[in-house]
């Protein structure tokens, strides 16, 4: 990193300790440019990149009369050291498997995203940071993985991007360990997460985030942008929990940073301590200010609304940038990120030029690789799925005809990955060919969720998003409704995510009504972009599992019975 740090600085540099216990907020008060200066304990190019994303940032909102510049501001250091010196990846070839993935899951802060994309050297101009926010354009107000190059999720709804990291993290371990061989390490990188106080209030992180510390996800690292705001005002209006102990016992490597407006030492220290510890997800508690620099910086005043224009302006020329300019980006800055991008090309081609050994020395799990992450099906997959013939076959619940058709084909697929909320003897989802994925077995296919539905959904979209996979999971029918917010994530995002819900039933007996999925079937088939199958017997469940398989931009949400069904005469 230390190399690494001096190749994009041009300089060598001696940083101080600052605070680094996370006891008090920064400093608040508005700092002059050549206090921003005496006050910052590093190389005055470093904070003149750092002040230029912000900027950036504040600039896009401003534009679009619209927008959240507040968590870009207090975010940008971080943002800095992980596009600068930390992350590998390559604008020229976004979808490169071997890339760092970087989630941000409190996506209100896209303008940081964007800013970062454009300097970078995506496909993400100026001209497109100027329409935030506009119809059609590829900044919209919350990042959408199929709009702009570099998103790997889309995220908004808070709480879903941790969740999706995890379950990339999940996919990267599984990878490595079914596809890298001792000379050939073709997968071997990090998934980091930057997230706020409301991803962590959800209660969806805390599912995915238990899940993680479980499984010993060593290769997620976790930012948690603590800047004490929500919406409402300050968090101990609602949130005075120590998130730190939560996370420890969870089973996380968990760090705090005090303060990385006065420098960025000790969370680059932080960052690099968070990649040696492998047998453990990692958080860094990381306290910021909200809007920082700006007239009301540290309240929720900056949250979700422009700035005003003579604060824009007096905030500019306390970064040490020209008030009157927007969208500004001296050629010193852009020069910086263009050197650091093209070293990063250069490691990108070193890949490749391993890959190609791996294939000559492989070529039977390089063919296997790109069928999968080309999203290309098993030649005559399809007839596998059992058949049955009426009169012949035994009248049998569709979640039996479910499972048959399940194991059919995931011995030919094994991009086929996925459990069950703890109903694998319900729900009929178990694999035959495979073993669990746990921390001591990664190059198993079938992963315990336990009773983590809203999780559970959230993390097969991530284990959809990394590529080469395709996930599924499993419930009964009306806890749908508890993984609703991550299903409609699925759709959106065209992640085609096979939803398996059994006990599709208002007759459910004994249960009751709390088990009914009265309304559920019709509240699925209201969403834009997703195939909600009711197969009537066992081939119509065969016909349920050729269309989910094959329309790979469109989940599918295959209902089952519990009860014995009989055949359909005429069913094909």
């Amino acid at each position: 990193s230390s190399k690494k740090t001096d190749n994009f600085l041009k300089i060598k540099h001696k940083m101080g300790s600052g605070n680094n216990d996370g006891s008090s907020p920064p400093n608040k008060k508005l700092r002059s440019d050549s206090e921003c200066a005496k006050m910052y304990d590093g190389p005055e190019f470093e904070l003149k990149c750092i002040n230029t994303i912000r900027a950036l940032s504040a600039d896009q909102p401003s534009a679009a009369k619209s927008g959240h510049p507040g968590a870009p501001m207090g975010c940008a250091p971080m943002a800095h050291l992980l596009w600068s010196e930390v992350m590998n990846y390559s604008p020229s070839n976004p979808d490169w498997i071997n890339r760092d993935r970087f989630v941000l899951s409190n996506g209100h802060a896209c303008a940081l995203l964007y800013s970062m994309l454009h300097l970078s050297g995506y496909n993400l101009s100026i001209a497109d940071l100027k329409n935030f926010r506009q119809l059609g354009s590829k900044t919209p107000g919350h990042p959408e993985n199929f709009v702009t190059d570099g998103i790997e999720v889309s995220t908004g709804p808070l709480g879903q991007g941790i969740s999706n990291g995890i379950g990339m993290a999940i996919a990267e371990r599984h990878f490595a360990t079914t596809f890298n061989t001792e000379e050939h390490k073709i997968f071997d990188h990090f998934t980091y997460v930057i997230c706020g106080d409301g991803c962590l209030q959800e209660g969806v992180s805390s599912e995915a985030s238990s899940l993680a510390g479980h499984l010993g996800l060593g290769k997620v690292i976790v930012l948690y942008d603590d800047n004490l705001i929500t919406i409402d005002g300050p968090t101990d209006l609602s949130f005075t929990e120590d998130v730190a102990k939560r996370y420890e016992s969870y089973g996380w490597h968990v760090q705090t940073v005090g303060d990385v407006e006065s420098g960025i030492k000790n969370l680059r220290a932080a960052v690099e301590a968070a990649k040696a510890v492998t047998d453990r997800p990692s958080m860094i508690k990381i306290r910021t200010t909200i809007g920082y620099g700006s007239k009301n910086e540290g309240s929720s005043a900056t949250h979700g609304a422009p700035l005003k224009s003579d604060d824009l302006a007096t905030t500019k020329k306390n970064y040490g940038l020209d008030s009157d300019s927007s969208f500004q980006v001296d050629e010193d800055v852009r020069e910086a990120y263009v050197t650091n991008t093209k070293n990063l090309e250069v490691k990108q081609q070193q890949w490749e030029t391993l890959y190609a050994k791996y294939k000559q020395s492989n070529p039977d799990k390089a063919t296997e690789l790109e069928r999968r992450f080309n999203r290309e099906l098993p030649v005559d997959i399809m007839e596998t799925l059992p058949v049955f013939e009426f009169g012949k076959s035994s009248p049998a619940a569709t979640r039996k005809a479910s499972e048959a058709c399940l194991n059919s084909v995931a011995p030919l697929m094994n991009e086929l990955m996925g459990g069950s909320a703890d109903l694998t003897p319900s729900n009929l989802t178990s694999l035959k060919c495979s073993g669990d994925f746990q921390k001591d077995t990664p190059g198993g296919r079938y992963i315990r969720f336990g009773v983590r539905e809203h999780g559970m959904a959230a993390i097969c979209n991530g284990l959809f998003a990394y590529g080469g996979m395709r996930p599924f999971c499993a419930t009964f029918l009306n806890f749908a409704g508890y993984a609703m917010g991550s299903i409609r994530i699925s759709a959106l995002s065209k992640f085609g995510v096979i939803y398996i819900m059994t006990h599709d039933s208002i007759g459910l007996g004994e249960d009751g009504p709390t088990h009914q999925p009265v309304e559920m079937i019709e509240s699925l088939r209201a969403m834009p972009n997703i195939n909600v199958f009711r197969p009537a017997d066992a081939n119509e469940m065969n016909a349920a599992y050729q269309l989910a398989l094959e329309k790979h931009q469109t989940p599918s949400v295959i209902c089952c019975s519990r009860g014995v069904v009989e055949a359909l005469k005429h069913s094909t």
